[in-house]
């Protein structure tokens, strides 16, 4: 599944990246890295963009970029 089909409050684990090497980049250095707990915290009124909790702090990545991560859901945390 997706980051972007996750629920508020779900919690997941980042399993890979697809995109170009900018983009992947990009997102590691904000924390964003295979094996990482993210939880999705909110969205905004209209769906985009949705506030994520990664590494102890709060990104807000739009539902586009999203849907390039891999996540496995983690049930019950």
């Amino acid at each position: 599944m997706s980051l972007d089909e996750l629920k508020p409050g779900q919690c997941a684990t980042v399993i890979s990246i697809d995109g170009d090497s900018l983009f992947r980049q990009r997102l590691i250095a904000m924390g964003v890295t295979p094996g990482t707990w993210v939880m999705l915290r909110k969205l905004a009124p209209l769906g985009d963009p949705m506030e994520i909790r990664v590494r102890n702090y709060s990104l807000s990545i739009r539902k586009k970029d999203a849907r390039a991560i891999s996540v496995n859901l983690v049930e019950g945390a």
